[in-house]
């Protein structure tokens, strides 16, 4: 059965909460500085941003490259350790840690001595994330601590939310579990008191993650059956199913085989409306091998002869073969050995 809580396969990043760069200029801005020259830089730093919000890094560091040359040229400090934020979040985004933080060290020390607190969290925010991945822990803490404490001086409370939550990731990554949890109730507290559902959703996934951790299912659905119930809200299908693989996975976890094919079924469904083989074939195989321990050798037949025809249409010969003789077996276990024969 498909293993989707393996440590492998869920990249870190996805649980990190890291706010978008800066738009706006702080209140430090200089305003000897021609108008001219500063609305340049702040369609640069604005390009930066969008380019950042869709992913694509490459075409943000060269706005945000072009804005710390504007910046710089005209002495704007604020704006410099802005564009250097904006340029170390594209490079923690592309996963090159270390130049992430040799470009967070620059902008922290220009925002620090700009007074610009805003982007000094922020940068204290990026460092910390980055030396996490460098499993860098000890100073990984004591940079989200310092975020932390920033934040909460210049009551940014979502600054605060981002601040807890990854605390939380520092500690899932060297095994503290409990802490972790400890530091994402926090943070949830905080998303639901600003009613920000988007870092509610991923604080609540973070929580089910830490619970399967640990071991513990039953805190596990719990805490997923709220995300399931957000998203749902918000009407993200494609994150309903990858929510609904977790439910199913940690139910079959604690053998409430009913529940898992719920949750099964409600993926395969949405695999379907949304054109995804590849979670049909998934969900197919899940709902296949929780039949075959119920011992309905007859649903977990139909549900290969089922994946088979997915296998077919997206001409995937190797995953053919492994149906057809996962097919043969249980046509043999039941005696069937005519049908057994035709795989």
């Amino acid at each position: 059965m498909e293993n989707i809580f393996n440590k492998n396969v869920i990249d870190d990043h996805l649980g990190t909460l890291v706010p978008s760069p800066d738009r706006s200029a702080g209140e430090q801005t200089d305003i000897s500085i021609p108008d001219e020259l500063r609305a340049e830089a702040e369609r640069s730093v604005e390009k930066g941003v969008e380019f950042y919000q869709l992913h694509e890094y490459l075409c943000g560091i060269q706005h945000f490259k072009y804005a710390l040359e504007m910046y710089q040229n005209i002495g704007d400090c604020s704006g410099t350790a802005r564009a250097l934020e904006g340029l170390a979040l594209c490079e923690y985004a592309s996963r090159n840690y270390r130049e992430a933080i040799k470009i967070a060290q620059q902008g922290l020390s220009i925002a620090q001595q700009a007074g610009d607190r805003r982007i000094e969290r922020q940068a204290l925010g990026t460092l910390g994330n980055a030396y996490r991945h460098l499993q860098d822990f000890e100073t990984a803490i004591r940079y989200k601590h310092e975020s932390l404490r920033v934040a909460q001086e210049i009551h940014d409370h979502k600054g605060i939310a981002a601040a807890l939550n990854n605390l939380g990731m520092v500690y899932k990554a060297i095994g503290d579990h409990q802490s972790a949890i400890t530091y994402y109730k926090q943070s949830l507290d905080i998303a639901r008191e600003l009613k920000d559902s988007p870092i509610e959703r991923q604080v609540l996934r973070n929580i089910g993650n830490a619970y399967h951790a640990l071991g513990n299912y039953k805190k596990t659905i719990e805490f997923y059956e709220h995300l399931l119930e957000s998203t749902r809200e918000f009407g993200d299908q494609r994150s309903e199913m990858h929510i609904l693989k977790n439910l199913g996975s940690a139910c079959y976890a604690i053998r409430d085989y009913g529940k898992a094919i719920q949750f099964h079924q409600r993926r395969l469904s949405l695999s379907r409306i949304l054109h995804d083989p590849k979670n049909e074939v998934h969900a197919l195989e899940s709902l296949g091998v929780i039949y075959d321990v119920m011992g309905d050798r007859e649903n977990a037949i139909h549900c290969l002869e089922q994946r088979l025809d997915v296998a077919r249409k997206v001409n995937d010969r190797n995953l053919e073969e492994k149906t057809m003789s996962r097919l043969k077996t249980l046509f043999y276990s039941i005696g069937d050995y005519a049908s057994a024969n035709q795989y």
